[in-house]
């Protein structure tokens, strides 16, 4: 879609299916944010950053059209954000579900903003992050942790968590508090969180996994503006050092989003970084996702994605790892990490295992790569040296990038090399690479 008084400038991309559907949108990038870290924390914090360019501005200027990059705009996590989109007293009958929660004004005022048609979804492990676009071409992000936690259901902590205003959910007699406030509880009460999600797939031991999952999603994704609304939602790619497939937990999440009433169509995370991230390099390189339960990689020629695969190790190989080693709680670990280490600088025997742990993981991932590129006959002949971008919430620590390059400089990587960085926002990039797929879609 294209502002009144513009010009439009069609960009196609390669969705790697045969077909090929131009790119409108004015798009890109998100602004940084620091989540509240208090359970008890009852406010929404929005931010703008500095403007960036979209592909569509890209070539604009590329063809003589002064380029005007849109102000991004960026609604964080917080525990009041997913309890504002819950009503109080809901019931959901299918599921035996119950969920508590106290209505806000700030559900009304988002149910007042224009948004273009298109939403991006990325389905992680350890964080559910959606992203849309306003008529303004602002980019709005949310997100929510993906987890949960059980707890007795008495008197005093259901007067707790109302206090609290932490919301919770009823199911099958039992209280769940879900999403960013499972976290927190959990570390209070030393305990692990329960996961929707393992390894980067749907938990086949989580029986409430699903009835947990459409209520988080509901959260962040909102209702469709229209029927058959296109979502573009992230799947892991096939993994190389696992016999488990992706087809199961595709098509359990294609399934869900089409009963909230999307066009649910699926979008391998590494393919979705290269289409948040290289836009200048015209969508070619290596994207990498660096999740929770795995990494995703995929090699890009002109938008066609020429090589995906994921591994099976991710933040939370980590999280246990570590935890194995210093006789904590997975959970514990992950605290500590998020709190700020540098893994080149560990200032003590917590932050020198994690340390140690990210850098094998970084091993092992840039190993794996250039086996892939070694073996593979159809990995394309780059005429230029390309750039490897990172993104994903494992890539935020400190020196994750110096370590990269480190390790970098020890293999004999098959093909040349410019640069590599990690994406501005590494936390929204599938997200957002989701929404230039869905945007372009309606262009």
């Amino acid at each position: 879609m294209t502002k009144k008084g513009k010009k439009k400038i069609d960009v196609t991309i390669d969705f790697g299916t045969g077909s090929k559907r131009p790119i409108g949108s004015e798009m890109e990038e998100s602004a940084k944010k620091k989540a509240p870290n208090k359970i008890s924390k009852d406010e929404k914090v929005e931010k703008k950053e500095k403007k960036i360019e979209s592909p569509k501005e890209i070539v604009g200027k590329r063809q003589g059209e002064p380029a005007q990059a849109p102000t991004i705009e960026v609604t964080p996590q917080s525990s009041k954000h997913t309890k504002d989109t819950f009503n109080k007293n809901q019931e959901t009958s299918n599921k035996n579900i119950d969920v508590k929660s106290k209505s806000s004004k700030s559900l009304s005022k988002e149910a007042k903003v224009e948004l273009e048609l298109g939403k991006g979804l990325d389905i992680g492990t350890a964080n559910l992050i959606s992203a849309v676009q306003n008529t303004d071409g602002e980019v709005i992000i949310k997100t929510q942790r993906n987890a949960f936690i059980d707890i007795e259901p008495d008197d005093f902590t259901r007067n707790m968590l109302t206090k609290l205003n932490v919301q919770y959910v009823v199911i099958n007699g039992k209280m769940v508090v879900i999403g960013d406030p499972a976290f927190e509880l959990a570390n209070i009460f030393n305990r692990e969180t329960r996961r929707p999600m393992a390894d980067g797939l749907i938990s086949p031991e989580e029986m409430d996994a699903m009835p947990i999952e459409k209520l988080l999603i509901e959260s962040i994704l909102g209702p469709v503006q229209e029927p058959g609304e296109i979502c573009y939602f992230s799947v892991p790619a096939e993994p190389i050092d696992s016999e488990v497939n992706v087809v199961y937990h595709r098509g359990v999440f294609e399934t869900l989003l089409k009963k909230l009433g999307y066009n649910a169509k699926p979008l391998v995370e590494g393919h979705a970084v290269v289409f948040s991230e290289l836009a200048e390099d015209e969508f070619t390189g290596i994207g990498i996702s660096c999740g929770g339960g795995m990494f995703n990689i995929c090699v890009a020629y002109k938008t066609i994605p020429t090589v995906t695969f994921s591994t099976s190790r991710g933040g939370d190989w980590i999280d246990r790892n570590a935890g194995r080693a210093l006789g904590i709680k997975a959970s514990k670990a992950t605290a500590i990490k998020e709190k700020g280490v540098n893994i080149l600088n560990p200032r003590n025997r917590e932050e020198e295992a994690i340390a140690i742990y990210y850098r094998e993981l970084i091993r092992y991932t840039l190993t794996n790569i250039k086996q892939r590129f070694e073996s593979k006959k159809d990995v394309p002949s780059f005429p230029d040296p390309i750039d490897i971008v990172f993104a994903g919430g494992t890539s935020l620590i400190g020196g994750f990038i110096d370590v990269v390059r480190d390790e970098f400089e020890k293999i004999k990587f098959p093909i040349e090399v410019k640069n590599i960085r990690r994406a501005e926002e590494p936390l929204h990039s599938v997200a957002k690479g989701c929404l230039v797929a869905a945007m372009a879609d309606y262009s």
